[in-house]
């Protein structure tokens, strides 16, 4: 299915043939349609609804992760994104597609402790206590215990005052480190951390404040890998190799300059950001994560690499934390985000956290490659005009 011919299709048969692709029930393709929710689930989502804000979700086509050909369903209002993933894939494939891989997934569980008497004796004893959390996390969520998920490392980190206008002695913060399988886990994690605490401060004599999980998910990352040959970069007065070296070019000053990082890392999170909110994530979560990320060695840098190789092609790399769930949440509640996840093909956490990651890796390089060559308003703009 070229995307020149779905994209002359009106909305209806779109869906129509993208369904009869995926394999989605009547039910899926008429929570598509409408946009999969009522007021009546509305109301028991958040507090206060008063009505609902729809946005467009189109398909981004042509994306081949780890060997298989993607549908990607995209909630977003900017018409750029989804034709620059399209295009960007196509490019990708013709280099044998995107190789991504994630961890396990496990999230951080932070409980403060402060008034600590004996910090190292402390520390210690936290450490001897791994079992005993261990079971408390268990207790506190059998279910996930029982599919084999739940506590898998305890670490212990000292955070001392952090200049002269700071009003507190040094604090303890231990991390509890739970798997969570196939679930975000924010609940889990959260709840887990609220039973822990007395053992914590029984066996610290301290006193524990927060106790909520970390955003930056560094023990729950994703990787995604490309080549693209140079013939695949080429467009009209461009060659290709010249465009493959305006991107390494972007790339390095990307890696050189924080305002140019931080501009490079909003434009992989569009492809992102439009896939988890049509798949019901907690996009702003991955967002947090992705960009503390990107300063996690002190200085704020871009998420992803480009390099000309000596094979003719044009490499990248992507990696960032990734907290994504395909049980609980929005997924148990709105109708179209479960017809998104079937329309993706996906099933397990993992395999939406790689194809978030592939995701953004193509769309870095969609908007690089028209950085490179023709500059980004013409073809940014040329899409609005179809608005008009």
């Amino acid at each position: 299915m070229s995307g020149e011919r779905l994209r002359d299709l009106p909305p209806a048969e779109r869906l129509r043939r993208l369904a009869d692709r995926a394999g989605l029930s009547e039910a899926d393709r008429a929570a598509l349609a409408a946009g999969g929710l009522d007021a009546e689930t509305a109301d028991r989502m958040i507090e206060n609804v008063v009505g609902m804000l729809s946005l467009p979700v189109g398909v981004g086509l042509h994306l081949v992760v780890n060997g298989r050909e993607r549908l990607v369903p995209m909630a977003i209002e900017e018409p750029s994104v989804v034709a620059g993933l399209s295009n960007a894939a196509r490019m990708l494939a013709a280099g044998g597609g995107v190789t991504a891989t994630a961890t396990d997934a496990r999230m951080i569980g932070q409980v403060q402790l402060v008034e600590v008497p004996d910090l190292d004796a402390a520390a210690k004893a936290v450490l001897e206590a791994r079992d005993d959390l261990a079971r408390l996390c268990a207790e506190t969520d059998p279910a996930l215990a029982k599919l084999g998920g739940g506590l898998r490392d305890v670490a212990v980190r000292r955070l001392d005052p952090h200049g002269p206008d700071d009003p507190l002695g040094p604090m303890l913060v231990v991390h509890l480190v739970i798997d969570t399988l196939d679930a975000m886990g924010a609940n889990a994690v959260n709840t887990m951390a609220e039973r822990a605490a007395p053992e914590l401060e029984r066996r610290t004599g301290g006193h524990a404040r927060l106790r909520i999980l970390s955003n930056l998910a560094d023990r729950r990352t994703v990787t995604a890998a490309g080549r693209v040959p140079f013939a695949a970069l080429a467009r009209e007065g461009f060659p290709g190799e010249d465009v493959a070296r305006g991107i390494e070019e972007a790339s390095v000053f990307a890696e050189r300059d924080p305002y140019r990082a931080a501009t490079h890392n909003k434009g992989i999170m569009n492809g992102i950001d439009a896939l988890l909110i049509a798949t019901g994530q907690d996009w702003r979560a991955v967002e947090a994560g992705a960009h503390a990320w990107a300063a996690r060695d002190g200085r704020y840098g871009p998420l992803s690499r480009w390099r000309r190789g000596e094979d003719g092609a044009l490499h990248g790399t992507l990696t960032l934390p990734m907290a994504v769930g395909v049980v609980g949440g929005a997924v148990r509640t709105h109708a179209a985000v479960r017809a998104a996840l079937r329309l993706a093909g996906v099933e397990r956490a993992r395999d939406l956290a790689e194809l978030a990651a592939a995701v953004g890796l193509a769309q870095n390089l969609a908007a690089l490659r028209a950085l490179a060559a023709e500059g980004i308003q013409r073809g940014h703009m040329r899409l609005h005009a179809r608005k008009s």
